[in-house]
């Protein structure tokens, strides 16, 4: 099972926010094995020893080196938090606390020194949460499993959820209206019962923003779907007899869904951003963007989440100088223009190179021009 802690959009804007004189970035893969995580604490301490001489570099205190050297030395020390691992882990490092974050996307190992912490590595988990809900029905049964972005099935307990379908069917006779015999009757009868499944699990999905997953086989699938009210229904189905399925099992076929489901929702924010560009409320050059984002401008944003480009970016004007060096003083200007985005509430999406509208390093959408 992975072990993550991805952080919520409040803790994510926190991070953002922080400014100190040393803040440390570490990105690392972890794995889950046993012999992954050896690996990665390893690697975690030379991380740190690249760390402390960009921060000798330029002068840091000593004291100042030490509290980030003392701080992640401890992390690698703590044997407990080596077992519980996801597919990578982000640690984010002052003189005075670590912070840690395991998520489950496979990032490309990194070291980044400056004023201010690297955002990226998270905004894709941040992104595309992977969790969802499979609604596993049939006559005889009917489950709500939620899937969690660590990889757990857990089935919701909801005492209105009907057991089955035997109640519903049992008004056939009592009922009198000839609407109700035969395989066109089953299917008047199949909607009555979706709509009680369907009131059942709305309290539950009310607050929810992620995609619900239906697992049924027809003619139920389709009379479940235009049955229910909620608006983040899937596209596709699981097929096949839900009640056979274990709710591991679920899960694991729900994932090729939600991989194709994001993968639909990456390449239509892409047409958008082309589309943007094209005519003029968008773009993807980094002096724009960096303008944009510095004046509250931007209402939406695409980065690539691999590439870097070392630079400044003006506090106030936004103006752009861009730097060969990799030290303690300049910092990555893509991530710099998605962490003043994100403060001035725009939605930021982090991708892979392939992902990206003409193979740009950051595109984004203007709420007005600059």
């Amino acid at each position: 099972m992975l072990h993550t802690d991805i952080p919520t959009e409040s803790e994510l804007r926190a991070i953002a926010a922080v400014r100190s004189v040393h803040c440390i970035t570490i990105v690392l893969p972890t794995g889950t094995l046993s012999a992954d995580a050896e690996r990665a604490r390893i690697e975690l301490g030379n991380h740190l020893d690249a760390a402390v001489a960009q921060l000798e570099a330029v002068g840091a205190d000593a004291a100042d080196i030490e509290g980030v050297r003392e701080g992640i030395l401890n992390l690698i020390d703590d044997s407990f938090f080596w077992t519980y691992q996801s597919q990578s882990l982000v640690v984010f490092a002052t003189p005075e606390r670590v912070v840690t974050y395991r998520v489950p996307n496979l990032l490309t190992a990194e070291v980044q020194v400056s004023d201010r912490f690297h955002l990226k590595p998270l905004l894709r988990a941040v992104s595309f949460p992977h969790a969802a809900f499979v609604l596993a029905a049939s006559q005889n049964a009917v489950r709500l499993v939620e899937v969690t972005i660590d990889g757990s099935a857990d089935e919701i307990e909801l005492a209105d959820l009907p057991s089955d379908s035997s109640r519903i069917f049992a008004t056939r006779g009592n009922n009198g209206s000839a609407r109700l015999i035969g395989a066109e009757g089953d299917k008047v009868l199949l909607g009555h019962y979706a709509r009680q499944i369907d009131d059942a699990i709305r309290p539950v999905l009310a607050a929810q923003h992620v995609p619900l997953i239906i697992a049924a086989a027809e003619p139920l699938a389709s009379i479940l779907r235009a049955t229910s009210r909620y608006d983040a229904l899937a596209p596709d189905i699981i097929r096949g007899n839900a009640e056979t399925m274990s709710a591991d099992e679920l899960a694991a076929a729900a994932r090729p869904i939600l991989d194709a489901l994001y993968a639909d929702e990456v390449a239509a924010l892409a047409a958008r951003l082309t589309e943007a560009i094209a005519t003029g409320s968008g773009s993807a050059d980094l002096s724009d963007l960096a303008r944009a984002a510095t004046y509250g401008a931007l209402s939406t944003l695409m980065v690539d989440i691999d590439r870097t480009v070392s630079g400044f970016i003006d506090e106030h004007s936004g103006a752009l100088t861009l730097s060969q060096d990799e030290d303690a003083v300049d910092y990555g200007v893509v991530d710099e223009i998605a962490r003043r985005a994100l403060l001035t509430g725009a939605r930021v999406v982090a991708v892979r190179e392939s992902e990206m509208p003409g193979g740009a390093v950051a595109a984004g959408i203007m709420r007005f021009p600059v």
